[in-house]
């Protein structure tokens, strides 16, 4: 009989709440947590400068080593952990002033990590906007992985191969996402009309790429060069791939026509991962994913103090609150690629056959 065809949820699935986000938002409010975290962010930012300048060191000390991999792998991490500031500053939730926290975005984002700040910030405003929503969200468009089966029905040939083990295949193929974010954002400056500071994010980037091949192929022998760069690009992709990935897949794809109140929407989309501390430290705040929904300028250190409000609110609503372990987020991520997976078709199957079967 063929796959089942997936469905979405509706404007009749999920209640309308008219009251809930009102009411939670200004328990919020009146418990300051919305309020600026300067020393936070002083401190975070002062690591990870004593951070680079450590690996900077090593970099030097090691010289024509393979123990090199070693600080590219540490490069990399620091890197998505700059990207996680980027992300905050971009959200308004570093500087007290929203063109203050666009610059730093930018000079973060573009300057320092190599990604485009303009595409990204496109990209994740339409994300926020419409969370798992179909034909709406950018974070679920078929980008060699499928997250909807109408994507992954018409998926073939390689690609098909691929979709449907694509839950296996998604950490392997995150090795190369470092790659496709550098990509993706050159392409959106050099060929979308109408981009506001397009040359000036040219310019942090293309520096930015100067400085560290400068030194890579300056410093290492051409192998060891390449490879290097390719660890580095490894280890931030699936970092990365990794932080994000637990935040919305497998949970409920929305309609593009449905009529959902802002609270259900983010919070019916979103899931948490439970760790406390470390998990924020390894996630940038992402872990929050409910709560960062819901207030995205909202400063890291008082998500977890949120979680406890909304919780609570959703339990006088009826609302589910999904929150699980790190590696079980993984393991329904993987399971529901999968399962999407299913509907790719098989190169050696009759289309017509094929065209049958999901009828």
């Amino acid at each position: 009989m063929g796959p089942v065809r997936q469905t979405y949820a509706s404007s009749e699935t999920f209640p309308h709440l008219t009251r809930a986000y009102t009411e939670v938002s200004q328990v919020v409010r009146e418990t300051g947590l919305l309020r600026r975290t300067p020393w936070f962010y002083t401190v975070v930012g002062s690591l990870l400068v004593l951070a680079f300048g450590g690996l900077v060191t090593g970099f030097i000390l090691l010289g024509d080593s393979w123990f090199q991999l070693l600080i590219a792998a540490g490069l990399g991490i620091l890197l998505t952990q700059v990207a996680f500031l980027s992300h905050e500053a971009a959200h308004k939730a570093i500087l007290s002033s929203g063109p203050a926290n666009d610059r730093l975005a930018k000079f973060l984002g573009s300057g320092i990590v190599g990604m485009s700040y303009s595409w990204w910030g496109s990209k994740h405003t339409r994300h926020h906007a419409n969370p798992n929503r179909v034909s709406r969200d950018p974070d679920i468009e078929i980008d060699t992985i499928s997250f909807v089966e109408e994507d992954a029905a018409k998926a073939s040939g390689l690609l098909g191969l691929i979709t449907r083990r694509q839950g296996y295949l998604f950490f392997p193929l995150l090795t190369l996402e470092g790659l496709n974010l550098h990509f993706l954002g050159l392409k959106h400056l050099v060929t979308t009309p109408g981009v506001k500071g397009r040359w000036s994010e040219l310019g942090m980037i293309g520096l930015r790429f100067a400085v560290l091949f400068t030194a890579v192929f300056w410093m290492l022998p051409l192998g060891m060069a390449f490879a290097f760069l390719g660890v580095q690009l490894a280890v931030f992709g699936v970092y990365m791939g990794a932080a994000f990935a637990p935040n919305h897949k497998g949970m409920p794809i929305i309609d593009r026509d449905a009529k959902l109140d802002f609270f259900s929407k983010q919070v019916r989309t979103s899931r948490n991962v439970s760790g406390g501390w470390w998990a924020t430290w390894l996630m940038g705040g992402l872990n929050y994913q409910v709560e960062h929904h819901l207030f995205p300028s909202m400063p890291r250190p008082h998500l977890a103090q949120a979680r406890e409000i909304v919780r609570e609110a959703c339990v006088s609503f009826d609302v589910p609150y999904s929150e699980t372990t790190l590696w079980r987020s993984y393991g329904i991520v993987i399971a529901y690629l999968n399962r999407v997976g299913l509907a790719a078709r098989d190169p050696f199957e009759c289309h017509i056959v094929s065209r049958f079967r999901r009828v």
